[in-house]
């Protein structure tokens, strides 16, 4: 044989066994990476293009502070933008919007040919205030998605640094144990990996080495035990003692563990004082101030209009609590939290599915309807087309304790209302509505979902105890494929028992190999029971397998040590965390629904009082009142019709507390377990079912109670 087929046969054996590695491709890497970003995260993808389409019609130069502080967010977060074209797409948007809002006001009082002190300044105020929110939103964006990287990535930093470790101990090989860690761990980290690989194969850098130096640099400032870790697994390559190498690589993943503990540690006692903040600001002083609103709309002469409390309870208090919560989690350290992927569960179809939403949208469509007849009723054409009246008397049909009118409009300079008492139950029906929207669509997507991942949780639980017994038996030379049946039966009872059953059964009777016994696609024991970390712990036994039983055994008990470590950490920070989040939660679905159900039945109660008095006054009743002085001074000073009607004030406190429960809950989740967008949509349907039934409970109750209240107490007075 010449020199030239000498090397083309074995050229083709290295390509050979390099594919049998699963090395990643230049493909791959480029393929995957893009097709992350495109359907994973379509948000970026969006607001990337906004910016690159909006933000190069005006060119801001930002001071070098703020560029830098951009820039950093931009390249966390992958965005292909610039810090010029983000500060440009805030200002068009902002500038739009008031040019918007200035055109539709100047329209309207041109229409209504007013004069210019009649000019819609508060509409055109609450323009301006959405336009500052959208300049707030778009520039702040590149900043929270860094945020939700950052902590979706570090999530798997630990991971990352044990399928390193484990791999680095049978196989000293950098470059090898990254494609490992890049192919077993989850986005956006595996994604980060991938792009150090691709970097070296495009010749960016010439050495795995320096292209992950060069990524460890990101994290240098939030990650830090991240960055250490992996220097450390970096010079075990130098070390020439094999018990050396090993013992420096078993202290890389002692770094990253007691950094993360530490930092979370630090994170659980700062924010106690903010989270305290949000709750008094947020809910407790806007939910006692509703109680001053009715009698201070009346005594203001009416300034105060049922669209300013809708535009400062539904709008501006949200944003602020947002905002507030958004500080919160923007110091959220990362390395910690439960982010595993809901796209490998077999019950994802449901979660992605449009179908809850059609569903729940029939159901509460026609409750919603019934909940706004007062307003049909009272503002629209529809009852003239049937030839119904645009009220209801309910003395005719025998229900005079409940007033004279169903819905009880004022007709005065202009017709204000509804006022009466039927309204008012009719209105509970609104919020109610919109909570079962969310409530049953969140609970259809859920439901299945989170039943199996807590059976997968507990699954996991089991799994650590079983992973050190499974290291045992291949440490005492039984083979990998028979180790399987034996574990099964020490382990009989346990929920893993079943898991070692199916893979026994497969290689036994079916004549699978190992691997295939776990991961086949259709007859996989994985099949059953869809887990990372069992995923994991079982490509790390059939990889490390191939180096030898006692590779493979230290291997597992590695990991089966981790596991308990981790298991230590999540238990004693959540402990730490139990405090604050408890009493928050227990403020947002018990403590402020119950107040604003009070305020509600008071708020019914004085309207109805004044409501009566006005009604005897306009009769000539004064002279039949006995110890209320002056009944014309009284109905004066207290005018029904500038009140804020209660049918309003019960709606917009309805949704008030719907919005903080969405905020709060999510917020909450991010704190206890990292981003995991399946806990927070499960966390808002149970906290909404909490929530806002306890409200509409409340509210219902103390509006029947304190009315009945008041009509005995008028028909003590009147003589």
């Amino acid at each position: 044989m010449d020199i030239n087929e000498v090397l083309k046969k074995y050229s083709r054996k290295i390509e050979s066994e390099i594919s049998s590695d699963q090395a990643v491709s230049n493909s791959q890497v480029s393929s995957e990476y893009l097709t992350f970003k495109n359907e994973l995260m379509p948000e970026l993808s969006r607001y990337e293009r906004l910016a690159k389409l909006f933000g190069s019609f005006l060119k801001f130069k930002l001071a070098k502070k703020d560029y830098d502080k951009v820039q950093r967010n931009l390249e966390i977060a992958h965005l292909n933008v610039g810090p010029g074209e983000v500060i440009g797409l805030a200002v068009f948007g902002s500038m739009f919007l008031f040019f918007i809002g200035l055109m539709l006001s100047t329209g309207l009082w041109l229409l209504e040919e007013t004069s210019i002190t009649e000019f819609p300044i508060f509409f055109l105020s609450l323009i301006g205030i959405f336009s500052m929110f959208i300049f707030y939103y778009f520039y702040s964006m590149p900043g929270r998605l860094a945020v939700k990287w950052r902590l979706k990535a570090g999530s798997q930093m630990v991971p990352a640094i044990l399928y390193a470790v484990i791999y680095m101990k049978h196989t000293s090989n950098l470059e090898r144990a990254v494609s490992f860690v890049s192919q077993h761990i989850e986005p956006p980290l595996s994604l980060d990996f991938r792009k150090v690989l691709w970097d070296v194969e495009t010749g960016r850098y010439s050495s795995i080495k320096d292209s992950l130096d060069h990524y460890l640099d990101f994290w240098k400032e939030t990650n830090i035990e991240f960055v250490e870790s992996f220097h450390l697994i970096e010079s075990s390559l130098y070390e020439p003692s094999e018990s050396r190498r090993v013992q420096i690589l078993e202290r890389a993943l002692k770094v990253i563990l007691d950094g993360v503990y530490e930092k979370m540690l630090k994170y659980t006692h700062s924010i106690k004082s903010p989270l305290t903040n949000i709750y008094m600001l947020g809910i407790v002083l806007p939910t006692l101030g509703l109680a001053l609103l009715p009698l201070a709309s009346t005594l203001l002469g009416g300034a105060i209009k049922h669209y300013h409390v809708f535009v400062f309870f539904n709008l501006i208090i949200p944003f602020f609590v947002f905002y507030l919560t958004s500080n919160v989690l923007l110091k959220r350290p990362g390395g910690y939290g439960d982010s595993s992927l809901i796209e490998k569960n077999p019950y994802y179809y449901k979660y992605d599915s449009r179908k809850p939403y059609l569903i729940a949208g029939l159901i509460c469509l026609p409750i919603l309807l019934i909940g706004i007849l007062p307003l049909i009723f009272g503002y629209t054409f529809i009852p003239g087309l049937f030839g119904w009246e645009s009220d209801i008397d309910l003395k005719i049909r025998g229900l005079g304790f409940l007033g004279d009118k169903a819905f009880d409009f004022i007709d005065g300079s202009g017709r204000t209302g509804p006022f009466g008492i039927v309204a008012l139950l009719l209105g509970l029906l609104v919020p109610f509505s919109v909570a079962l929207f969310f409530i049953i669509s969140f609970s259809m997507r859920t439901k299945d979902l989170i039943k199996s991942r807590d059976d997968t949780d507990a699954l996991e639980k089991e799994f650590t105890s079983s992973l050190f017994t499974l290291g045992n038996r291949l440490g005492d030379g039984i083979p990998a494929e028979i180790v399987f049946a034996k574990v099964a039966d020490s382990t009989r009872g346990q929920k893993t028992s079943e898991f070692f059953k199916i893979v026994n059964t497969n290689i036994q009777t079916m004549g699978m190999s190992l691997e295939s016994a776990i991961f086949d696609v259709r007859r996989g024991a994985l099949i059953f029971y869809p887990s990372n970390l069992i995923a994991t712990s079982m490509r790390i036994l059939i990889e490390s397998a191939k180096k030898g039983l006692q590779v493979a055994a230290q291997s597992l008990m590695s990991i089966s040590e981790y596991v308990r470590n981790i298991q230590k950490i999540n238990e004693r920070l959540r402990d730490l965390l139990a405090d604050v989040v408890s009493d928050m939660k227990s403020n947002m679905t018990f403590l402020a629904p119950l107040l604003a159900g009070i305020v509600v039945g008071l708020s019914s109660m004085i309207t109805a009082i004044l409501g009566k008095l006005k009604v005897l006054a306009d009769l000539g009743g004064a002279e039949a009142l006995t110890g209320l002085g002056n009944l014309s001074n009284i109905t004066s000073l207290f005018n029904i019709e500038t009140m804020i009607p209660p049918y309003y004030m019960q709606i917009f406190i309805g949704l008030y507390i719907i919005e903080i429960i969405f905020i709060l809950s999510g917020a909450l989740v991010v704190i206890d377990a990292g981003e995991d967008k399946l806990r927070r949509t499960h966390e808002i349907s149970r906290n909404l079912m909490r929530g806002a039934f306890l409200y509409l409970i409340v509210a219902l109750l103390s509006i029947v109670a304190l009315y009945l209240l008041s009509n005995i107490a008028l028909r003590g007075v009147v003589g």
